[in-house]
């Protein structure tokens, strides 16, 4: 091994154990923090040979379980970038995080399809789809920009996987959220952009009603340059002057001229008095600033959904429950618009589910152990109220520890013809389910 090998109770092993929920325990009985991709065929066999399931992690915002008994992998110190400009490719190592991904491409003036926050790892992002709150609805997913992965299965092989040389790996792997072994890299598409026009609008949490009925009629006016989400916010982690505030925080993304985005928010503008209005010409390196999504770890309950439409019953409902004479717990419920390129199949296909669903609705309350019920009472409030429209599928990376935790209700998640292929592609490569430690497929 060239990287660490820690034992609970060594120097270092909590530090590595640590996630970004922080009501999700880490305790492997192993942790190996590779520095290539030899480290992790070498944590994959000796895995194997002990009849251990494999964790992998970069910066854990999607940890499912604590991973006792199992090997942990930490890939963050496997974090190679190189930008291909001419091209407009980038090739990443599995422990690089978006934020040094957006600066090394900022420099030759092209952009990855990055998510909202910043901070978290580009290997997990993608695997799970990876969605862009700026290039979404112009580009697609994440995934659908891979040219190849470099990837470990669970015989120890690192394979070199095209849409050619292994077609039913590379279709499971994007959209199957590290079921099928360790992805040591990735390369994938870059765009030319270096500015944008986007921001947030903060509005005061009395005027919800205004706001949310005024987006709602906007968003379904938009052309794909132009995203948004809308978020209900009683978030401590929010800046000054707006810390504690109950907010309604509208976020903007538009890929034409400023001028032309200027025009395009005039209504929204208009929906109510804000507090801070931070929209305007941006570069695409400060684009986590749109979100605001919180840097620090926390502990946290969250739940997900998806909406087959977001009619005016639906947001009277929302309204109902999370408006000023509420007395919801949650400090954050959002609503995404989808739609555009995310609906269109890629040129080479994968196994993202989500197509087709014009929105994602998430929401999460802050809060340990003690207060679950409690909060996750209140999430269950909001998604119930929203079933009438809601589908089945879901965003992969979105989901909960508490969500798709059998074989049934991950069918639901992907689809059943979707998850039938990926459980023969899972039975083809990792046929003893060491991948598990995940919202996990078995073995076809």
């Amino acid at each position: 091994m060239s990287g660490p090998v820690l034992l609970p109770g060594d120097e270092g092993y909590e530090a590595e154990c640590r996630i970004y929920n922080l009501n999700v325990p880490v305790e492997p009985a192993l942790v190996v923090g590779a520095a290539g991709a030899a480290d992790i065929q070498a944590a994959v066999g000796f895995a194997a040979r002990q009849g251990r399931p494999v964790a992998v992690k970069t910066t854990g915002h999607q940890q499912v379980s604590p991973a006792r008994g199992g090997i942990l992998i930490s890939t963050r110190r496997m974090k190679g970038i190189v930008i291909d400009a001419a091209g407009r490719r980038a090739r990443v190592g599995a422990g690089a995080i978006w934020q040094e991904v957006i600066d090394e491409a900022a420099a030759v003036g092209l952009a990855p399809v990055s998510g909202s926050a910043p901070l978290v790892g580009v290997a997990g992002y993608t695997l799970g789809g990876g969605l862009s709150p700026v290039f979404g609805r112009s580009r697609g997913y994440a995934a659908d920009h891979v040219r190849s992965l470099d990837v470990v299965t669970a015989d120890g092989e690192l394979r070199h996987v095209t849409a050619d040389s292994d077609p039913e790996l590379f279709w499971s792997l994007l959209g199957g959220k590290g079921n099928f072994g360790v992805v040591t890299a990735l390369e994938f598409d870059l765009f030319p952009l270096t500015h944008f026009y986007g921001g947030g609008i903060y509005f005061p949490g009395e005027h919800l009603a205004d706001v949310l009925r005024a987006w709602r009629t906007w968003q379904s006016e938009m052309p794909e340059e132009m995203s948004s989400s809308l978020a209900v916010q009683r978030l401590p982690e929010l800046p000054e002057p707006l810390r504690g505030a109950f907010v309604v925080h509208v976020r903007i993304a538009h890929l034409g001229p400023a001028a032309e985005g200027e025009r395009l928010i005039a209504s929204l503008r208009a929906a109510a008095p804000a507090l801070i209005d931070t929209v305007g010409e941006m570069p695409y390196t400060a684009m986590g600033a749109i979100h605001m999504d919180p840097p620090k770890p926390m502990p946290y309950f969250d739940r997900t959904t998806m909406l087959r439409a977001f009619p005016a019953e639906a947001a009277d409902k929302l309204i109902e429950l999370l408006g000023p004479d509420s007395d919801s717990p949650l400090v954050s419920v959002e609503i995404r618009t989808l739609g555009g390129a995310l609906d269109r199949e890629p040129a080479v296909p994968n196994a993202v589910s989500s197509r087709g669903l014009p929105f994602v609705l998430f929401g999460f309350g802050v809060g340990g152990p003690d207060q679950a019920r409690f909060l996750s009472g209140g999430l269950d409030e909001v998604m119930n109220a929203m079933e009438p429209w809601a589908d089945g599928r879901r965003m992969v990376n979105f989901l909960s520890v508490e969500e798709a935790t059998d074989p049934e209700r991950l069918s639901e998640v992907y689809g059943a013809e979707r998850y039938l292929r990926l459980a023969a592609t899972k039975k083809a490569y990792d046929p003893t389910n060491m991948f598990r430690v995940n919202h996990n497929i078995l073995p076809g």
